[in-house]
């Protein structure tokens, strides 16, 4: 995920900020980590450079 690409997304599930916590980055982008929403607290995993911004099901 680039950087840039931050500037853009919101919560699904509530429309808040996210925000970024790197575990692991190259020069060009974010290769592991997690946004999470400031609002509702629910945590997305960034995996090999993609988001999971799907909401999250009770349980998960």
């Amino acid at each position: 995920m680039r950087h840039k690409l931050l500037d853009i997304l919101c919560c699904p599930t509530c429309k808040g900020d996210l925000r970024l916590q790197v575990a692991e980055e190259n020069d060009r982008e974010i290769v592991e980590g997690t946004l999470t929403c400031s609002q509702c607290k629910v945590d997305y995993p960034i995996h090999e450079g993609i988001p999971n911004l799907l909401p999250q099901t009770p349980g998960e």
